[in-house]
């Protein structure tokens, strides 16, 4: 693969800062939002939520949400992607009260919302209905899978988090920018799309301090008002290409991205044996000579993130050596070895949790499909660097979080064409 690559915005962050935009009271615009499936259920979420949703082009969107009608989260949207619980904190902090399905999306084991309603109940908020998986020992399972949740007034409290969470972090932020008095966030996640949602709160008139570090300060605001706003490029689409460059003994000019966000992605391929060059706001990515394996721990950020494990593990698969790769975040991420080893990679897994990639010289081309979104990721790139031809099935997902997939590999010398069934 040669050329260069554009890369979008960061899905992560969008889908915290489209259900954000519910808790100004003035119409919002988002810029630079990737065309993806998450994104589309996202706004129409809100659209069934009564906001007025207008597409000024293809990367920016004004979402009016004073005319909200409901705090009922559409079911069959929710189950179709996992960020549809950061509704739960947007309508909670905007109106006190939110009803949300339990979300669906990937399946990567356990991914439980305790902490969500820890930091919901500290702000002083009535949990009213919660689905069997998330109840306490004291609490009443009740049969319906969905989360209904509401408070007279917010109240700012201390919050610590038993672990570190994204999603926990990002649900309290929302809840907390109108409440009243001071909301400290102890232990909270420190990845970018957490600095970029706090960036757009800040620029509606909120006052949010420590995003990117484990202590945020949120200093509740009466109201919020309109701002224009652009979303960070995003990292897990960025590294998955340079990926692809390294798995195809590439030269790739990887634009649109801020290079410091790279940095865990980068050190690993360096020590695959890529060359990465920064730039301003790009990266070029080079491989000439043999992969060597290596060893990669995920971890939360500023670690190896997660997201970027799979696309790691088939290069392992194909780099002299053994190398293995410690999950330190989810319990079932290692499903895409099973495809994988369809492919001729020799990979053993440890109880879900760590698995030893023994380096083949080449991959085969074969039928996989896509387990998870990026599972899917890694099947493209095993594909463009295997013998023969590869078919991916269930390709939903990879749709959920990469745009325009096939026309920008294409660009980049790939032979790659969407098969419709």
């Amino acid at each position: 693969m040669s050329g260069a690559v554009d890369i979008s915005g960061a899905k992560n962050a969008v889908v915290a800062i489209l259900p954000a935009a519910i808790l100004s009271d003035e119409p919002c615009r988002i810029e630079n939002i990737p065309q993806i499936k998450d994104v589309t259920i996202s706004l129409e979420i809100l659209e069934a939520l009564g906001a007025r949703v207008t597409y000024i082009d293809r990367h920016t969107v004004e979402i009016d949400p004073t005319t909200l009608s409901t705090y009922k989260v559409d079911g069959e949207l929710a189950r179709k992607m996992r960020a549809s619980y950061y509704f739960l904190g947007a309508l909670l902090g905007k109106h006190g009260h939110s009803w949300v399905p339990m979300p669906g999306g990937c399946y990567l084991g356990a991914r439980p919302i305790n902490l969500h309603i820890k930091g919901f109940r500290a702000l002083g908020a009535d949990v009213v209905h919660l689905p069997p998986e998330v109840c306490e020992d004291d609490e009443i399972p009740q049969e319906e899978n969905y989360v209904e949740i509401e408070a007279e007034r917010l109240v700012g409290n201390s919050i610590y988090l038993d672990t570190v969470s994204v999603g926990a972090t990002v649900n309290i932020m929302l809840a907390s920018v109108r409440a009243r008095g001071m909301t400290v966030i102890e232990n909270a996640a420190k990845e970018p799309h957490i600095v970029d949602l706090a960036n757009f709160l800040n620029m509606m008139g909120a006052d949010v301090s420590g995003a990117g570090t484990d202590v945020i300060k949120i200093r509740g605001v009466p109201s919020l008002h309109a701002a224009t706003y652009s979303v960070i490029p995003d990292q897990i689409e960025a590294g998955t290409y340079m990926a692809m460059a390294v798995a195809t003994h590439g030269d790739v000019l990887v634009r649109n991205v801020i290079p410091k966000h790279l940095e865990s992605i980068t050190t690993k391929l360096e020590e695959m044996g890529a060359l990465v060059e920064e730039m301003d706001d790009a990266v070029r990515v080079r491989c000439a000579g043999p992969l060597r394996a290596c060893h990669i721990k995920t971890m939360p950020h500023p670690g190896f993130p997660t997201d970027m494990q799979p696309q790691a593990g088939v290069l392992l698969s194909m780099a002299e050596g053994t190398g293995v790769i410690t999950e330190g975040v989810w319990d079932n991420r290692f499903c895409y070895v099973d495809e994988l080893i369809r492919m001729g990679a020799q990979v053993t897994v440890e109880n879900n949790m760590k698995a030893t990639f023994t380096g083949v010289p080449s991959l085969k081309g074969t039928t996989v499909r896509a387990t998870d979104l990026r599972a899917g990721a890694a099947m493209v790139i095993a594909g463009l660097a295997a013998e023969g031809v590869t078919e991916i099935e269930d390709i939903r997902y990879i749709e959920r979080g990469y745009e325009d997939i096939i026309e920008k590999l294409t660009r980049l010398g790939a032979t790659i064409e969407l098969i419709e069934e």
